[in-house]
């Protein structure tokens, strides 16, 4: 049988805007998925404190505390936890990430369960420059320890850099190579409050994809990121007329599917971080990594690398 994990406390400072809020409207307001209810409960069984003081559901908020909720251990989901070293040095750290695995705790379910927590056990300060959403596979990027962040994420962020995806997409694009430069931005989404989306005067975004393989109703495609705003490959494609095959959130124009509920951290979709190229962090050389692709999302013949 599984053991739960240690618990975790969430913790935020409350500011001019969440100032005069009652502790449980304000819980029930920042964190949706959880009814008013069940916030209830979990104040009334002890779990949420004004700074050290345990807090009540009437309790007025004020700019400047710290609210608390001390969160009892759980039983995580279950994982894919197959991972592989693709670089290591003492300046960057490269790991294949499988889909279903998250790259970091969130989303209210994992906590050790995740990229992060499996990698620490090797580099107990590494730290990523990037995240992959959960369905997603492929490469990410920690910094192996605090002394190699910055010199790595000045990298990362530094000119030539490139990161390349594959995936399966819907339909027939029809030009064989196009851009899409939708804007991304948040939209408002029931189940989360705020969700990411295409949405006009949102941050500029820019994705290049190029068709390698058409398929039955599907297209293979590589698509190289310019930007990296959250979902922006599952966003552009579907703004442009062809979701991610099997992706259960966004539809046709890069907005939530009509009468959906899904989470961003769902799976169905296919779609691979493969190639991630820059500068090493203290040699200034070029170096490229490579991810190979699921079966899916390699060409027929299989492609290299």
């Amino acid at each position: 049988m599984q053991a739960p994990n240690g618990g975790f406390r969430y913790e935020e400072w409350i500011g001019a805007p969440e100032s005069g809020r009652k502790v449980l409207a304000h819980l029930a307001l920042r964190h949706p998925l959880a009814s008013e209810a069940e916030w209830l409960r979990r104040i009334e069984s002890g779990e949420v404190f004004l700074g050290e003081a345990q807090a009540h559901g009437e309790d007025v908020l004020r700019a400047g505390q710290r609210l608390v909720w001390a969160r009892p251990p759980w039983i995580e989901p279950e994982v894919p936890a197959a991972t592989a070293i693709l670089h290591e040095d003492e300046d960057l750290l490269a790991v294949a990430k499988p889909s279903g695995l998250p790259t970091l705790p969130g989303g209210g379910a994992f906590l050790d369960h995740t990229l992060l927590a499996l990698v620490r056990r090797r580099h107990p300060e590494a730290s990523p420059m990037h995240r992959l959403g959960r369905g997603t596979s492929g490469i990410v990027l920690f910094a192996p320890s605090a002394g190699a962040r910055k010199p790595l994420q000045a990298a990362f962020q530094g000119e030539g850099t490139r990161k390349v995806y594959r995936t399966l997409c819907s339909g027939r694009p029809e030009a064989p190579a196009f851009a899409i430069t939708a804007p991304i931005g948040e939209v408002p989404y029931a189940p989360l409050g705020l969700l990411h989306a295409a949405r006009a005067g949102g941050r500029p975004s820019e994705s290049r994809v190029t068709v390698l393989e058409y398929r039955e109703g599907a297209s293979l495609v590589e698509v190289e990121i310019l930007t990296g705003r959250p979902h922006q490959i599952r966003i552009h494609l579907a703004f442009a007329g062809h979701p991610l095959v099997g992706d259960p959130l966004y539809g046709t124009g890069g907005v939530p599917l009509p009468g959906t509920s899904a989470l961003p951290g769902d799976l169905g979709y296919l779609l691979h971080a493969h190639q991630l190229e820059l500068a090493h962090p203290r040699t200034g050389e070029w170096i490229s990594l490579c991810c190979q692709p699921p079966p899916a999302l390699r060409t027929h013949p299989p492609d290299e690398g």
